[in-house]
């Protein structure tokens, strides 16, 4: 989940990393008495979760309260790189002497995380790190112990700071790693890091992407600091994709009910690893208009599946719903069947005429299937393709 820049920089604050004084504006009133109230110049930048704001108009340094007025209300009116814009940052400007480039990532090689600095940062990073690879400095990180004092300070000696920049900036790489592994971070980048003084450096601007997956540790992300959850999109989940995040929570026992929602007619439960987004795809291919996106699997309860397939029949619009897995072994066929069929009657839909297709061949198969013929739905096992499956989905009115 991508943070906006004012939410990434409020956690980056609370972390002890020092960032501009600014001040959140949501709506044309709030700008207005912003400008009013606030001296000038600032920088004024769009809330979307995305990058190049800067070479798409979404940033720029205001030097009067009538032209960050007249600017912001064009911005916030609007969108930018396709996102809704959901609020301007009035920050102060800062002087830099230096912009460098800090940010602690993942290496799907090492499986680790990694700490990456470098003296050259600012929008060219990219370009100028391809051209001088020498230049950008790599640290792998220990999960269990984070980055040691002495690693900092070695990285920060092979960029060449020394006094009291190598203090600081060693001590900013500390602080880095603790709140990239504190808040479950699959990305933290600090670019520019803009050095301002001797021993001074600012947070310009901050990208701060955490695992979704770990949300539920961080309570405090949204009761404390009202950052909302989000999908990879950027946008807030929709209410039927926050009920289905609810079902999932349910109980503990497998995952059922991590949805995406769409505008189609064909409801979705699909699993199995990459098998979702197989058949989500071949499903698109053949014609066919997902209402959803679905993860399902790790043997979810009864209950779980019943509540979902309930949730997707009653949503306005679905006709059918297709039940496609992969071939499963940590999956129990017959739960999964049981699960659907209640839902199906809970919505009160026929399951003959509600399910399009159910291609769920694994462990408990054969009880699964009776379950199913018992209602007159007749299951595919392993011999028919997720690909066919989703044809026969797709085909089906």
């Amino acid at each position: 989940m991508r943070l906006l820049e004012h939410e990434a920089k409020r956690l980056l604050r609370e972390a002890g990393m020092p960032v501009p004084g600014g001040r959140l504006v949501r709506s044309a009133e709030e700008l207005r008495a912003a400008c009013a109230a606030l001296p000038f110049p600032r920088m004024v930048k769009a809330q979307v979760p995305a990058g190049g704001r800067g070479k798409a108009g979404g940033v720029f340094r205001a030097a009067t309260a009538e032209e960050a007025e007249r600017r912001g209300m064009a911005l916030l009116s609007g969108t930018l790189r396709g996102f809704p814009v959901e609020g301007l940052l009035l920050e102060e400007p800062v002087a830099a002497l230096e912009e460098t480039f800090l940010a602690v990532t993942y290496d799907a090689g090492l499986k680790r995380p990694v700490l990456l600095a470098s003296r050259h940062g600012g929008i060219e990073v990219e370009t100028t790190t391809r051209a001088e690879p020498a230049g950008l400095a790599r640290v792998p990180v220990d999960v269990r112990t984070g980055l040691q004092p002495f690693e900092a300070r070695e990285i920060t000696r092979r960029l060449g700071y020394s006094g009291a920049d190598l203090t600081a900036f060693a001590d900013l790489t500390l602080r880095a790693v603790q709140a990239f592994l504190q808040q479950d971070a699959t990305l933290l980048e600090i670019n520019p890091l803009a050095r301002t003084g001797p021993g001074a450096f600012v947070a310009l601007d901050a990208r701060l992407e955490l695992d979704g997956d770990a949300l539920f540790r961080h309570p405090e992300f949204e009761r404390v600091y009202g950052i909302r959850r989000r999908d990879g999109s950027g946008r807030p989940p929709t209410p039927l994709e926050v009920e289905a995040a609810r079902i999932d929570a349910l109980d503990h026992r497998g995952v059922a009910g991590r949805v995406i929602e769409f505008d189609g007619p064909l409801g979705l439960l699909i699993g199995g690893g990459g098998a979702s987004l197989t058949a989500f795809d071949a499903i698109r291919r053949h014609g066919g208009r997902p209402a959803n996106y679905c993860e399902i699997g790790g043997n979810p309860s009864v209950r779980k599946v019943q509540a979902l397939t309930e949730l997707l029949l009653r949503k306005p619009g679905v006709t059918r719903l297709a039940v496609i897995m992969n071939v499963v072994s940590n999956t129990r066929v017959d739960l999964v069947a049981r699960g659907v069929i209640k839902g199906c009657l809970a919505a009160g839909r026929e399951p003959r005429e509600a399910i399009s297709v159910f291609r769920v061949p694994g462990s408990w198969e054969e009880e699964g299937g009776k379950i199913l013929r018992k209602y007159g739905v007749p299951s595919c096992d392993r011999t028919v393709s997720i690909d066919e499956a989703a044809r026969l989905a797709a085909q089906t009115r």
